[in-house]
């Protein structure tokens, strides 16, 4: 149903305001009967291809549908002699619609760029990856990149509604009833995709049990089973993934318990591996709390190893308690950042020299020409502290660790005032 039902009219599509509305970039593209090459960019379910055939059909050109995942090169040079014919006799042009165009390899989508750039072909494709990762930098700054939204759901209500009433594409014939709480469920359940929707919608209506009246009813109930389980939309390597997680460490970082544990659940809800968001937890651990409080290594640590051991649903849990443990713990990022500071001195100044006294000197020639002279031993010192460089003489009085105020960093903070002091006086 979900095919039968697509608009082939610009004024039977719904949502993408933004683009299709009055004054707006796409509608004017219509009006004007011009249209570059473009990349439809947006959720699945959202109108890429119905706006596709759509602009094909405004344009009077020829239309070939080009699947990524089915066609490859030859396809291509076969497309391209057919459209120069085309041109030759008849002088139509061709639009070329690529569904999924970021699983074409480097070379596949490097035999579009002359054809597209002599504008033997308009090409549109369709994307649901981010094109500034999965789209090569000279196909894409010869497109226009429009990103689609996901419908909204007065968009649903309307799809679905239009498609219980049509009785030649859609399911108007069977008089179907929708209960006004079967309706939300199936609007909720879509996640902005038509194509879920429509298809849930049609299994329910296979499914759906006359009222009393004798008509299909679709009830709560129905609805419920007919979907069986949201599915969430996400993509392990691609752009979904990263704001997930972007989500999660922000909310950590903030010290938002509820929202981390929310982002935990929607990227294990969705099918993310438990041990990429552990291995997360515990970087975090050290780069946005180091030392104010030591123990949120441990416990991320703990909780990686739990779920190894327990697996999944059982070990979840251990990610949730780190994760809200992670959020509410005292933050530092002094570790992190004197890191950095380090590894920025390494690449300026290169492979400095160790100094002489803290040399390891294990043969007697070593000892002779001066490793380890002069070398003060911490324990034989008052307090254990002896006053003596340990960088390179070049960095001298450099201070790369600068503990907060914050949790048990405080505490170090504190120690090595106090030790700065002893060593002060002792000078």
């Amino acid at each position: 149903m979900a095919e039968r039902v697509r608009p082939d009219r610009l004024e039977d599509f719904i949502g993408q305001d933004h683009l299709l509305g009055p004054d707006k970039l796409l509608r004017k593209l219509i009006d004007s009967n011009y249209f570059p090459s473009l990349i439809l960019w947006g959720p699945p379910g959202t109108g890429k291809t119905t706006l596709a055939q759509i602009l094909a059909r405004a344009s009077n050109a020829h239309f070939v549908f080009f699947s990524a995942v089915l066609a490859g090169v030859k396809e291509i040079r076969q497309i391209v002699e057919e459209s120069k014919k085309l041109l030759d006799r008849e002088n139509i042009r061709t639009l070329l619609f690529v569904d999924e165009i970021h699983r074409f390899s480097k070379s596949q989508q490097d035999a579009f760029l002359p054809h597209v750039e002599s504008g033997l072909l308009t090409l549109i494709g369709a994307t649901t990856e981010n094109p500034s990762f999965q789209v090569i930098a000279p196909l894409l700054s010869r497109c226009r990149v429009l990103v689609l939204k996901s419908l909204s759901a007065e968009n649903i209500r309307t799809i679905i509604t239009r498609a219980t009433k049509s009785s030649h594409l859609g399911i108007g014939d069977k008089n179907l009833q929708i209960d006004a709480k079967a309706m939300d469920h199936l609007i909720a359940m879509s996640d902005g995709d038509a194509r879920i929707a429509l298809n849930s919608l049609e299994v329910a209506a296979a499914i759906a049990t006359a009222d009393k009246d004798g008509a299909p009813r679709i009830t709560l109930n129905i609805a419920e089973e007919a979907i069986q389980r949201r599915s969430l939309r996400y993509d392990k390597g691609g752009e979904e993934h990263y704001n997930l997680i972007s989500a999660l460490h922000k909310s950590l970082r903030d010290s938002d318990p509820d929202g981390a544990l929310y982002w935990l659940c929607r990227m294990l809800y969705s099918g993310e591996d438990p041990l990429y968001i552990a291995r997360r937890l515990v970087r975090f651990a050290s780069e946005d709390i180091g030392n104010a409080d030591p123990q949120a290594l441990t416990i991320s640590i703990n909780a990686r190893d739990s779920f190894r051991q327990l697996g999944s649903p059982e070990g979840e849990l251990a990610l949730a308690q780190a994760v809200t443990y992670l959020a509410t713990a005292p933050k530092s990022n002094s570790v992190y950042t004197a890191y950095n500071a380090v590894m920025q001195d390494i690449q300026k100044t290169g492979s400095l020299a160790v100094p002489m006294h803290i040399r390891n000197a294990p043969t007697k020639l070593m000892k002779d020409v001066g490793y380890g002279k002069g070398y003060k031993y911490a324990h034989d010192q008052p307090h254990a502290l002896v006053e003596q460089d340990h960088l390179p003489e070049e960095l001298q009085g450099r201070t790369y660790y600068h503990p907060t105020n914050r949790g048990y960093e405080s505490i170090i903070k504190d120690r090595l005032t106090k030790w700065r002091e002893i060593l002060k006086k002792r000078a």
